[in-house]
């Protein structure tokens, strides 16, 4: 390799770092921690008095957040030929941090508290590069760098816009998805950039980071589609809440909202993406809102590696994990499968929940003793009385009538038909006592609910009642574990296929026609790499035809066409089986901790059940509710009508649908067998519900009385 100058000293060149349009960078032999640009031949000339003027000012000592021209690097006959600067190691461009398949290869361990120190991060970087009287120009994802330890460095630093002694040194270049709604459709090397321009450049990248790769113009359209740069140009912010009656846009599917956020974060995309380039926030003003929002996040507690903000009000990760299939943020700690777990406790342990029982209604609640029929029992009665009365008086009359005035029998005829009917109509209606006793049923269960919520024993039934889901799905755990390693294993071919496509990003793809707009739109949209391209999918990308969906189909083939099927058992194969046993390791113990603590609930709540039938004869609400029902039963003895059966019952909540399987990628673990819902009526079809009679739990229809299902 040619040797360069730096100062008075000759250095030779190590290995090639890069390249791009302009140059290639090399590492020094001789200076750690630092590179050399070296510009390519035709843009030496154009490029040195910008660089000159740039170490001059004395940028490079400035600040260690970019990689700012240093020294001058000339060859052996004292030529420019480029210029020496800080080295970035151990860095990737910050699109491999935001795009969800890119971040679990090189950020594995990156969570969304990650992610947002990032953006914190970029946003003290673009603040320094403005304190040096720089401005960016040209601010996009290739040219921030993130480190492991969320530390970000700018480069390219020698596109930036310069001035010094009256004299300005452009920036020539930009990239359309990173730039301002004021500057499309501009030339650019002949416009003036200002901090506002920088502004929106920044929120791009923040939102990038903060809604996993997606672009906050790309959304779904009202109308006739349009492509991102007449969207940004038109100030269409997918995501606004303030003006979505004017962009008539809204986030694509599975996308988060701004209403997630805390109001200061939302706030301050509404004004990045606003229509006043002058109010865009700062870089101050986006370290004080992000700042608010690393302060709030709230954590998870299913699964620990998830972070989210507290307005969202519930894990906005497992909600997408759930309808996507694709953990943002997956637990990689729970991929051990050696976890221990105690079967022959835990099995214990179950026995004993089954043979809790608790106590049946008809010995919990004291029977009532009612002397005599009700008042109102006694008014009906006294009133058929009186009708029966009435009517024999008017039959009478009717037969008096016949006797003394016979030209009007009609009359009497009628007279007597009618004191007949009042005759006739001597029992008295038991429906109404029936609906009585009914109504005081229903008040025993309130008031039953009410004494065991008042004692404390609400909570013991509850936790009785989803014992038996999380019983059920520990006894078929073994089983589904066995299914979803025989999935693994069956669709090995698919997933090795899949991984190959994995590798090739549609950012790197180099598809005539599909440029960096585009292609944020595509991410935007999940389609990240050739593994995420089928004609279906793209179809629905707004701004994907049949022309352009065909070329990316036709670059995904190409791909495809290339990749080989290894039939050897692989390391791949033995990690992905070891995560998906590990997974439903963490599971099992999961399961044995919850039986175990739910067995010392019931066993803590032994005494006070014991003492209830005492603390039921206290109990005035319910006192007074047994008496109504009682009263209302002997009503309907007194009828010589049949009394309905109760209803009452330590209800039970029907136990909830077992969770799901763990997760793996690929492929998706279907649902546990023997998952414990409510199961249906054997007579009429109808939902169960859980109650407790004489000889322990029973699944009774819900229809109950008029229907008698039942199931053990």
């Amino acid at each position: 390799m040619q040797d360069i100058v730096i100062g008075k000293n000759r250095f030779s060149l190590a290995e090639r770092i890069g390249s791009g349009g302009e140059g290639e960078v090399y590492a020094i032999n001789g200076r750690s921690g630092q590179a050399v640009k070296i510009y390519f031949a035709s843009k030496r000339r154009e490029r040195e008095t910008k660089v000159r003027a740039m170490v001059g000012e004395g940028l490079a000592v400035k600040t260690d957040l970019i990689a700012y021209p240093g020294e001058i690097a000339s060859d052996q006959r004292g030529n420019f030929i480029g210029f020496v600067m800080r080295r970035v190691t151990g860095c990737r461009p910050v699109h491999e941090l935001y795009d969800p398949k890119s971040r679990k290869i090189h950020f594995p361990k990156a969570d969304y508290r990650f992610l947002i120190h990032s953006a914190l991060n970029v946003a003290r970087a673009v603040g320094k590069v403005h304190q040096t009287g720089c401005v960016i120009g040209d601010l996009n994802h290739s040219g921030v760098l993130v480190a492991p330890d969320a530390t970000v460095a700018l480069i390219d630093a020698d596109s930036f816009q310069f001035r010094v002694n009256g004299r300005s040194y452009p920036c020539v270049v930009g990239v359309p998805d990173f730039t301002p709604p004021e500057l499309h459709g501009k030339n650019l090397a002949t416009v003036e950039r200002t901090i506002a321009h920088d502004n929106f450049g920044l929120a791009v990248a923040i939102f990038h980071l903060l809604f996993m790769g997606k672009h906050p113009y790309a959304g779904i359209r009202k109308g006739s589609e349009t492509s991102m740069g007449e969207d940004i140009a038109r100030n269409r912010f997918a995501y606004s809440l303030q003006r979505s009656a004017q962009t008539q846009s809204k986030p694509p599917p599975g996308a988060l909202t701004l209403d997630l956020f805390p109001d200061v974060l939302s706030k301050t995309f509404e004004a990045a993406f606003g229509l006043t380039p002058g109010a865009r926030p700062s870089a101050l003003d986006w370290i004080h809102a992000l700042s608010k929002l690393e302060s709030s996040l709230s954590h998870c507690t299913k699964v620990k590696t998830h972070y989210y903000p507290s307005a969202a009000k519930g894990c906005v990760w497992c909600k997408l994990t759930a309808k996507s299939g694709l953990d943002m943020f997956p637990d990689m700690s729970a991929v051990t499968p050696n976890i221990p777990t105690d079967a022959r406790g835990t099995e214990q342990a179950i026995r004993e929940i089954l043979a809790f029982r608790f106590p049946a209604v008809g010995d919990l609640l004291p029977a009532v003793m009612v002397r005599g029929a009700s008042s109102a029992l006694s008014e009906a009665k006294g009133g058929k009385r009186g009708r029966t009365l009435l009517g024999l008086l008017m039959m009478g009359g009717a037969v008096a009538g016949f006797i003394y005035a016979t030209p009007v029998w009609f009359i009497w005829i009628g007279l007597a038909f009618w004191g007949w009917s009042f005759v006739g109509d001597r029992e008295v209606s038991s429906s109404p006592f029936v609906q009585a006793f009914k109504d005081a049923d229903e008040r025993v269960q309130r008031e039953l609910n009410a004494f065991m919520q008042r004692n404390g024993l609400t909570e013991v039934v509850k936790v009785r009642g989803d014992l038996d889901a999380t019983i059920a799905t520990y006894k078929g755990h073994d089983d589904a574990l066995s299914r979803e390693v025989m999935k693994l294993k069956s669709n090995r071919e698919s997933r090795q296929r899949q991984a190959y496509l994995d590798r090739f990003s549609v950012r790197r793809a180099n598809i005539s026609g599909i440029g960096p707009a585009k292609t944020a739109t595509l991410i935007s949209f999940g389609i990240e790499t050739a593994g995420d391209v089928n004609r279906s999918t793209v179809m629905q990308v707004p701004g994907f035809g049949e022309v352009m969906t065909g070329k990316l189909v036709a670059w995904r083939r190409r791909h495809e066409s290339r990749f080989k099927y290894d039939r050897t058992p692989n390391a791949q194969d033995v990690a992905d089986e070891r995560a998906l046993r590990g997974r439903f390791a963490a599971e099992k113990a999961k399961l044995e901790s919850t039986i175990r603590n739910g067995l010392g609930t019931l066993r803590n709540a032994r005494a006070k059940l014991d003492s209830l039938p005492a603390r039921v004869k206290n109990d005035r609400g319910l006192s007074d509710a047994l008496a109504t029902r009682a009263q209302a039963e002997r009503d309907l003895k007194e009828l010589d009508a049949s009394v309905p059966a109760s209803t009452v019952a330590l209800t039970v909540a029907t136990p909830p649908q077992p969770p799901r399987a763990p997760h793996v990628a690929t492929p998706t673990p279907s649902r546990r067998a023997g998952a414990a819902s409510s199961p249906s009526c054997p007579k009429c079809g109808s939902s169960m519900r859980r109650r407790s009679g004489r000889y322990g739990q029973f699944w009774g229809c819900s229809r109950y009385p008029k229907c008698r299902g039942s199931r053990n």
